[in-house]
Formats: structure tokens, sequence, C-alpha cells
């Protein structure tokens, strides 16, 4: 298949809602080279090898420098800057493996290789990308980003940090206060957010060993406890004019594009400490007696491990769907002539709305899986002595830093809405068709197909989700509500995208994996499937309920109701049977068993 042709297939950010997409053309972990499979071994043997060190503090440094000899920093940086080059889905496969590593490691090199480097790559002039990627892709140099400050989380762009041209004007005198800063106590560099003459929001790019820069102590975090996490303050620090990041008074692109890809990351880390806690809670089931026999053997624990082992491989599946999108957006932006690093930050910021799915997805479904390891574990769980307690603590970061889940749910509503708006995605004629169908009887046909029934109800998931979304904006538009004001009811509609986007992807890595005469009737991927869509649909039918309930009235709610139960019509399935099923593959492999 040509280039030309790939594009003309690939969904735009957002579009799955009302387009279709052929499984052939989606990217799914079985696709992988041996070559890739090899990169994912060394970083198992990496990781392997680092041991208890990667929960340390005092080794975090040199864990970084090690990881740069492997390549494993610099693996989404051009050779012409020291890096490797690698395709967005090898790179994904890195953050995957790196991310069983657990919480401490993780956020030092999820800080360094994205927030930390990708700001440079992105804006950076030539000779800041020359002068500062190369070390910082071979482990030379650390890097950190100083966004967040005591008054300003969320609403990033009411920082105080103020920065002022010296008389000279030869360089910048900044001066102000940063916290919760990942790597500060290592750090080399500094991605510095500040306003020139208290005004223009601006990045910089500051060497630690400026003179005025000064550090707080090591924060006390409830967990990822072997990581840095200082407060950074800046007394008149000066910083080289040529040091200025991108242009002046667009520090918000900045700090806005590196996140998209730093959302994405932290979802992926997060599958891999889901698969972890699989592993390590199924052996611990299969070694732990009570009353004779295994914990494993009884069905409490096996639903535990089966929902464990589902929604592992439900996140999985939209993963890689979302990294192989991007890599698709990527190649065709390179041979349209856009530099390296331009055609990289478009990709991610193209799917912006998916990678703040995952972000969102991967960080509580990990929650799931870590709060599930400690009761397997009873009270071995909540002993330091085990792994349990420390997955469970390190785990609850997620939530809240690369934008908490909240604000990631108003992102990805909003960002639908503006591309509805500007014609980009097409939301008003499939909604239209939606109201239509409600007024006519439900076809008698019934589904054909192995997977019929399933993919009859992903599309009518997607039709609540044209229905609620779309009877929203309507109401916006009339001026009956501003939904940036409708924080509740947009979140709503956030969850049911979801379900549906990860329902969708794992209906399509199934049916392309069909097609190649790889699943059959009773195959535990079909199961978990059958599984998802069934919780799924319970899930969407409460939501879009209670959305619809917060602004729809009479007759127009009540169509819209029948509407909702109509299009969550999948067919009961015996959810202790599969789950047994899951659970036993799980078992008998003693580990996350796909």
């Amino acid at each position: 298949m040509t280039a030309e042709v790939k594009t003309t297939r690939l969904l735009r950010g957002g579009e799955f809602i009302v387009r279709e997409t052929d499984p052939a053309d989606i990217f799914i972990p079985e696709d992988f080279s041996e070559e890739a499979r090899m990169i994912q071994q060394m970083c198992r043997d990496f990781t392997k090898e680092a041991g208890e060190k990667v929960h340390q503090l005092e080794h975090q440094v040199p864990l970084m420098e090690k990881a740069g000899e492997l390549g494993l920093l610099g693996a989404h940086i051009p050779e012409t800057y020291g890096g490797l080059g690698l395709d967005t889905n090898t790179s994904t496969l890195i953050g995957e493996e790196l991310g069983k590593s657990g919480g401490s490691f993780n956020t030092t090199f999820a800080a360094h290789i994205g927030i930390g480097m990708l700001p440079i790559l992105y804006f950076g002039t030539e000779e800041q990308k020359q002068k500062y990627l190369p070390p910082l892709a071979s482990g030379v140099k650390q890097a950190a980003y100083c966004l967040t400050e005591p008054g300003s989380g969320s609403d990033a762009l009411a920082a105080r940090t103020k920065a002022v041209l010296s008389d000279d004007g030869k360089a910048y005198l900044l001066t102000g206060q940063k916290m919760w800063i990942s790597n500060a106590g290592f750090a080399d560099v500094f991605i510095v957010f500040a306003k020139i003459d208290g005004e223009h929001f601006t990045g910089f790019i500051v060497d630690a060993d400026t003179e005025g820069i000064r550090l707080g102590e090591e924060e006390h975090k409830m967990g990822i406890k072997g990581s840095s996490t200082r407060q950074v303050f800046f007394e008149n620090a000066r910083v080289p004019a040529e040091n200025l990041l991108g242009e002046k008074g667009k520090g918000h692109l900045i700090a806005f594009n590196a996140l998209n890809n730093g959302r994405f990351k932290l979802g992926v880390m997060a599958l891999g400490g889901m698969k972890e806690c699989v592993d390590t809670g199924v052996r611990y089931a299969n070694e732990r007696e009570q009353f004779g026999k295994p914990i494993s053997s009884f069905g409490a624990i096996r639903h535990k491990i089966a929902r464990q082992v589902m929604l592992s491989y439900v996140l999985e599946s939209a993963v890689y769907r979302v990294s192989g999108m991007m890599q698709e957006w990527k190649a065709r932006l390179l041979e349209e002539g856009e530099s390296y690093g331009q055609a990289q930050l478009l990709s991610a910021k193209e799917y912006a709305v998916e990678c703040a799915m995952i972000k969102v997805l991967g960080s509580e479904y990990v929650d799931y899986n870590v709060d599930e390891l400690v009761q397997i574990h009873g009270g071995y769980g909540f002993s330091e002595e085990y792994p349990a307690a420390r997955a469970y603590r390190d785990a609850r970061i997620n939530r809240i830093y690369e934008g908490t889940n909240e604000i990631n749910r108003l992102l990805m509503v909003s960002q639908i809405l503006k591309r509805a708006f500007k014609g980009e995605i097409d939301l008003v004629g499939p909604a239209w068709e939606v109201q239509k169908e409600l007024l006519q009887l439900p076809s008698r046909d019934q589904p054909e197909g192995l997977l019929g029934y399933e993919e009859k109800a992903v599309r009518d998931f997607k039709k609540v989700l044209l229905m609620v979304a779309g009877a929203a904006a309507k109401y916006q538009m009339d001026g009956k509500h501003d939904l940036r004001e409708e924080q509740q009811i947009v979140m709503l509609i956030a969850d049911i995208a979801m379900d549906v986007f990860i329902a969708e992807s794992t209906l399509l890595r199934i049916a392309k994996l069909q097609a190649g005469g790889a699943i059959m009737e009773k195959d535990v991927r079909l199961q978990i499937l059958k599984l998802f869509l069934h919780e799924a649909q319970q899930r969407i039918t409460n939501s879009a309920q209670d959305a619809l309930a917060s602004f729809a009235t009479g007759d127009e709610l009540s169509i819209m109701l029948k509407g909702v139960r109509r299009f969550t019509k999948y067919p009961l399935v015996n959810v202790k049977e599969l789950r047994n099923a899951v659970a036993q593959v799980t078992i008998d492999q003693n580990a996350y068993p796909l």
C-alpha cells in the first residue's frame, strides 16, 4: 500500500466518532517486526539488571546514563542530534517495557525524554538543538521542566515567574519560583517558563549551573519516592538571550504541545505497570494457599485477575492504535517536507484528543490493577515488605500530572467540538442521522459473523455518543447553556467517548487478527472483548442518561432516553464463564498471557 493511499484512509483526530475504520489500516502489537522485539528484549534486560535500583534516588542518574548508552533516551530523536530516530511504534514499545520498572524511574525517564527534551526538538533553533540534544540523548546530561508554580497548576498561564531583559540586551534575568519539578535534584538543563516584563509568557532553556538558581529540599511524597522532586528558585538568574526558546510570548505553544506527547507516554508507561501488576498478582495467587488450595482457584480472586487482564488488553489495543495513527501522520508530514521535530509535534497535536484519552484511561486502569494487587495479597499487600504497597502509592500521581484527569476530560470534548465548529469533523450530519433513526422502527435483522454482535454494539455506542454530544452542542448554539461552564456534563460525554474509542480499538484489533486466521470462537481475546462491551454498555447507559437529564426536558428527553435504551442492547453474556476463561489462561501461564 502506498503512503498516499494510507493517508486518504487515516482518521483525523477525534474523527473516530463519525467514521468507520478498516481493521487492516490500524497498527496492532502483533505487527511488530523481529527488530522491534529485539529492542523490547533489550529493555527487559535493562530493567531486570537494574532491579531495586529503579526505586532508589541515588541510582537514578547512573540508570539514565546506562539508558542513554543503550539509545533508549534518544529513540525518538533524529540521528542528526545524537538519537536513533526510531519510528513512533517502536518508541511506544520502549515506553511500555520501561513502564514495568516502577513509578520512580518511570518519572525520571518520562520527564527527561518528554517534556524535558521535546520542547528543544520542537521549538529550538538549530544551534540550541545541536548544543543540548546530543548530551541529553546520550544521558550525559539530564533535563527537567519548570512550569508549575505555587499559584498556578492547571492554570499554567497564571505563572508569576518574571523575565527582564538586561540593560546590555544580552541576557534575561529570571526571578520566581517553580514547584513539583521532577528531576530537579540532578538536572543539568531546565526548560523554564516565565513572563517577559510580567506579560509575555515565554520559554527558556536554562543551564542548571546558572548563578541565581537555588533548589529546595527533596519533597516527601506519598509515592515515587525514588524520583527527585524539588522546588526551583530563580533570583535574577542570568540566562543568555539566545536561550529564549521559540518566540517571545508563545510559551503556551511549547507547554501545551509538549504535553500532548507526555500524556500519551504516561498512558503507555501505565500499560507496562498494569501488566507487571498482573504478573506479580497471579504469581502470588498461585503460590499462596488457604484452606488447602491456591487462592487463584477461588472465584473472587479469579474475578480480579480476569478484570486486570481485560483492562490491560483493551488499553494496549487503544495505545497501539493511537501510536500507529501518529506514526502514519508523521510519515505523511515528513514526505511533505516537514522537519522531523515539526512532524513529531504536529502528529501528537493532531491526535491531542486521543492522547488525552490514553492518559486518562491508563492512569485510571492502572489504579484498578494496583488496588486489586493489594487485595490479592491481603494483609501482605499492606506491608512495605511486598511490592504491592509501593505500586499502590506510586500509581496515584498519574491522575494528577501531565494535566489532571478532570482537565483532560474537558480538553478532549472541547477539542472535538472545536474541530466540529471549524468544519474539520462533521458531527452535525451523523448526529442528525441518529435523530432520524430514532423516529424509525428498529431493524429486525440479526448480525452475522463471529463479530457481528460486537460490530453492531460499537456502531450503536457511537450513536449514543453522537446523540448526547450533538444535543448538548445544540443547546449551546441555542444559547440555553454554555458547555464551557457545564463541567459535569462535559465529563460524562468524555467518559462515553473513551468507552467508545477503546471498545472500537479492541474490536478492530481482534477483527484484524481474525482476518489473518488467528481468532477462533473460544479465543480468550474474544472473551475479553465481550466482557469489556458488557461493562462499557452499562457505563455508557448511565453516563448518557445522567448527561441528558442535566439539560433536556419533556418529549425531547423522553425520545433520547428511548434512544439510549435502543442503542445499548449488546446481548447478555455469562460474565462468570468469560472471566473464568480469561483468569484460567493467566493462571496457567503464571503471567500476563497476551
